[in-house]
């Protein structure tokens, strides 16, 4: 849908003489997916193996098939491996996946490489294919992140905590963004975004410091699936009636959660200094007990 333009000397902007407060941009810290597109032809490639299977007999069909089978678990392996490690960088704090779903991409690459050389050529020319496609596709990807990240001093299973708590908040969020769609209008679409960079900014203060997860936890469990909520039946209502009525309490309703959303996160960053001064003042009076003097 087109998207129109607006600003400070625009129809509905803010009125002359005030100051426009600066709005954030529905994708404010977040990175384009970079392999999206090669993930993508992956899928592609493997099929022209199709076209040669219906053209042998039986025995290179079934291989043929066998090893368009395998590149394309490595192709959807590859994806999720690169999901993944996209997940990992957008967090300050996070573990290593579980699957190194990349590694893994590229072994099975090779093998469906040496798989279709060794029906169509011979055992040589199958080793070169298999070990240059799994080199290939290892140095187009890369490797997937074998270490946690920023985990030092940090408790584990609080983290574990966060996280699970986070991974369902980002469910709502998805299924926030899902259901506003139904509405079809690019301004509310934009709204709801815009309202999630917020609810983000909370996660990445939990997660660098799990500590203010109970504190948070009402935000991101009962208010989110309560926005969850109140998205699905508008959109519904939305998209049958055009009730402008229900659209202002809509996006009334986002205004108010935007702002409490964001007074809470300034409250936990508030706290955090605050801790951080208690364990200054009591490591310099601990050293000042000793006789150490600056």
């Amino acid at each position: 849908m087109a998207q129109r333009f607006g600003g400070a000397h625009s129809p509905g902007g803010p009125p002359p003489g005030t100051t426009a407060t600066r709005k954030k941009h529905p994708f404010e810290g977040r990175k384009p997916a970079r392999a999206a597109v090669r993930t993508k032809v992956l899928f592609i490639v493997p099929l022209h193996y199709a076209i040669h299977a219906f053209r042998s007999d039986a025995t290179d069909m079934a291989m043929y098939l066998v090893a368009m089978g395998v590149l394309l678990g490595g192709a959807w392996l590859t994806r999720e491996g690169v999901r993944a490690q996209e997940a990992y960088e957008a967090r300050t704090i996070a573990r290593r996946p579980a699957v190194p779903r990349k590694i893994l991409g590229s072994v099975l690459t090779g093998l469906g490489l040496g798989v279709a050389g060794l029906v169509g050529h011979g055992v040589v020319e199958a080793v070169i294919f298999a070990v240059l496609g799994a080199g290939l596709h290892l140095f187009a990807f890369g490797p997937d992140p074998l270490r946690d990240k920023g985990a030092e001093g940090i408790d584990m299973f609080q983290q574990d905590r966060v996280a699970r708590v986070v991974d369902e908040a980002e469910e709502h969020l998805a299924a926030m963004s899902d259901a506003i769609l139904r509405a079809r209008d690019r301004h509310l679409s934009d709204r709801v975004a815009q309202f999630q960079v917020t609810v983000r900014d909370m996660f990445r203060t939990v997660e660098q410091d799990p500590r203010d997860l109970t504190a948070a936890r009402k935000y991101l469990g009962v208010y989110l699936l309560g926005a969850k909520d109140a998205t699905v039946k508008f959109a519904d209502l939305y998209a049958r009636t055009q009730d402008q009525g229900a659209r202002a309490d809509y996006e009334a309703l986002l205004g108010d959660l935007e702002s409490n959303f964001a007074a809470k996160t300034q409250t936990l960053l508030l706290d955090d200094r605050s801790d951080l001064d208690v364990e200054i003042e009591v490591l310099r009076d601990r050293l000042a007990r000793e006789g150490v003097r600056p």
